[in-house]
């Protein structure tokens, strides 16, 4: 049964058996203090008089006392008392309660929530008003009705500006406003509770557990599937749309759909009350395997954990804010063109993605102050990029509810074959995977305008469970990272090797680059080299770069100024592990022979270009060399379409800016 206390501490609610003693009540009470006398506890059914001292009743249980389901009592106790300042013994540990046992104990209190949570509860959140001229006939420092703030969850503000969903703070502001009673008081306990569908285990009532046995104690209330009224992600913005343009060009190129995490940050959200915006520096492209209407993806990903603490060291901390995927279909009659697949007649999100959405949020949730149990809800965002009305391409961004979340966690519902319609799974009472289902309902207006509650067994559709976010893209783009020459795990398309992170930097010259210069045009070319999110995920896997110098790399990857100022380049060009990157570089470089023609065992030579090749320029330069060099003048400016590389000699045929053979440029 559940028993109710109210203390000075706070209120409390607690699940005890009806035999339980009078001692277990006492024990969990103490968990909720920190400096109380056990043998001053006082109990009370009344919040003045009727104290019982707590030792009077050792050995009664709560039902001999007439203590019944849902009862509130009252409990009084005295502080122990301050250690004499004469005494040299010290204070036995166990008499103050370690920091971790207080987190324990009060989640909420101790949880770390992200900046912009910070920020957002620093802040009023009301909704300025301009002095009415109509209505306000007071001077200009006056306020009235007419012109005073809104409240950030004003119904009306929100419909004159289409707003359909309230952001996460609003929403809190709307459960307990700022600066009443009840939020200054320290007893208060936090608003929200993460919904649960599951039957409790062990029951309160002490009845054996489920599926031997079940009561309105322990099963889980009915539930009525409704619009989600708030969201914990109002808007997600792209930094820059290259961002996008990379992600499809591997889609472009194979016509396989691909999927991707977003890797960002969260901001301020001003065209929302109190919202709050998820901001793509990046898409990060796990191990997959493409096909023309879907994908298969291993969860959870091996690099993730890497990829998460990488992310960390960024100029701003980044993390995974979601993730996108394509559902891409060129027409038949016009391959230049896509289908236009999710439409209201259609699906904005299959049943099957809202599940994995809800998995999604339900693995990486949100830090809160507001929550019972320190966590609540998730700012995980599902993006995708799909066909439009026009055939086009655009971006649709969503989230699931916490309906849904606590409905997949409860093992409740499963993918059908429609995509827009969810199944309510049937109840199982077998020992290995006991499923209690309880009555699902959900609301619809019929043809007549009636609002009609119609039962969610055995299915009901999927748009109950879906929260729209609107999306968008920079104005004036300032993205942290300028550059995606190569993405990761895409096989066939842009293979990432250590080998070409050697050619990209013999190209510009890197390993002549040194500390204190100016912003030459190759310390400039190497900065743009640098300022990229996919090459510095990579050094992490080549074993050249350190750990610590890793958090640099990024550090200066991602800052504002790495184009303009030298400073930030220079703190990577100092570490240790540049200079056994650049060690590795003149190494691995191609040669660039000048002089006599190299031969099969010079020192010169390039590991990675056959020999045939150099005898190859080596009979072209004596043939050369016996018509008196016409033919290398030939070579040079009168054959049309043939360029030799002034590093290697050799003759290129196909037109290009680089070397076919070293890679390096062509003059």
């Amino acid at each position: 049964m559940l028993v109710r206390i109210r203390s000075r501490d706070g209120n409390y609610r607690f699940e005890l058996a009806p035999n339980a003693d009078v001692a277990d009540l006492v024990a969990k009470i103490l968990d909720t203090t920190q400096d109380a006398d056990p043998t001053s506890f006082t109990i009370s059914n009344q919040p003045r008089g009727n104290e019982v001292l707590v030792s009077t009743l050792q050995g009664r249980t709560l039902e001999s006392l007439g203590i019944k389901h849902g009862d509130l009592l009252f409990v009084g106790y005295q502080a122990k008392p301050a250690p004499s300042a004469s005494t040299s013994q010290p204070e036995p540990p166990q008499s103050h309660p370690a920091a971790g046992d207080v987190a324990a104990k009060r989640p909420w209190e101790v949880v770390h929530e992200d900046p912009v949570d910070a920020f957002w509860r620093s802040r009023d959140g009301k909704i300025p008003r301009s002095r009415d001229t109509r209505f306000c006939k007071h001077g200009a420092n006056a306020m009235c009705d007419y012109c005073m703030p809104l409240e950030p969850y004003d119904t009306a503000y929100h419909t004159e500006h289409n707003i359909k969903h309230l952001s996460y703070h609003a929403y809190l502001r709307k459960l307990a406003p700022k600066g009443s009673a009840a939020t200054t008081s320290s007893a208060v306990l936090p608003p929200l509770e993460p919904p649960d569908y599951k039957v409790k285990v062990p029951c309160p009532t002490g009845h054996p557990s489920w599926p031997k046995g079940v009561c309105t104690a322990c099963q889980p209330s009915a539930i009525t599937l409704q619009s989600q009224p708030f969201r914990m992600v109002d808007h997600l913005e792209i930094a820059s749309p290259d961002i996008i343009q990379r992600f499809l060009e591997a889609w472009r190129r194979t016509g396989l759909q691909r999927f991707g995490w977003l890797i960002g940050h969260y901001e301020p959200y001003e065209d929302v009350p109190m919202g709050v915006k998820a901001v793509v520096e990046a898409i990060h492209e796990p191990p997959q395997e493409g096909e023309l209407d879907g994908l298969s993806l291993g969860i959870p990903w091996e690099d993730e954990p890497r990829i998460k603490e990488l992310a960390k060291h960024a100029s701003t901390p980044l993390t995974i804010v979601g993730y996108i995927f394509t559902d891409l279909v060129p027409e038949p009659d016009d391959r230049t063109k896509t289908q236009y697949r999710r439409h209201p007649q259609s699906f904005y999100l299959s049943c099957l993605e809202a599940i994995f959405a809800a998995h999604v949020q339900r693995q990486n949730p949100t830090a809160s102050k507001s929550s019972t149990t320190g966590y609540f809800g998730s700012r995980m965002v599902t993006a995708v990029l799909t066909g439009t009305e026009e055939g086009g391409i655009d971006v649709a961004a969503y989230q699931v509810s916490e309906q849904a979340c606590a409905m997949v966690e409860a093992d409740m519902i499963e993918a059908s074959v429609d995509p827009g319609i969810v199944r309510v799974k049937e109840e199982d009472r077998s020992e290995d995977s006991a499923r209690y289902i309880p009555d699902v309902f959900f609301r619809y207006k019929n043809e007549y305008g009636l609002e009609v509650k119609k039962t969610a067994k055995p299915a009901f559709p999927v748009e109950y469970l879906i929260v729209n976010v609107s999306h968008g893209f920079p104005q004036d783009p300032k993205p942290l990272f300028q550059s995606a020459k190569t993405i990761e795990n895409r096989p066939g398309l842009e293979d990432q090797s250590t080998q070409r992170l050697v050619n990209d930097l013999a190209k510009i010259h890197a390993p002549e680059i040194l500390p204190g210069e100016g912003m030459t045009q190759r310390r400039r070319d190497l900065a743009a080299l640098l300022s990229d999110w996919h090459l510095i995920s990579f050094l992490g896997t080549t074993q050249l770069v350190s750990q610590e110098d890793m958090k640099t790399f990024l550090r200066a990857a991602s800052s504002p100024q790495l184009l303009e100022d030298g400073s930030v380049l220079d703190s990577v060009i100092t570490t240790e592990s540049w200079q056994t990157l650049m060690t590795f570089t003149r190494e691995m470089a191609p040669a660039r022979p000048s002089g006599a023609a190299p031969t099969s065992a010079g020192p010169s030579m390039d590991e990675d270009i056959p020999a045939e090749y150099y005898e190859q320029i080596a009979r072209e330069q004596a043939e050369a060399a016996a018509a008196g060099g016409a033919g290398a003048a030939g070579a040079a400016g009168g054959a049309p379409g043939i360029r030799i590389c002034p590093h290697c000699t050799f003759e290129n045929t196909h037109g290009g800016t680089d070397c076919e053979i070293c890679g390096l440029p062509l003059q």
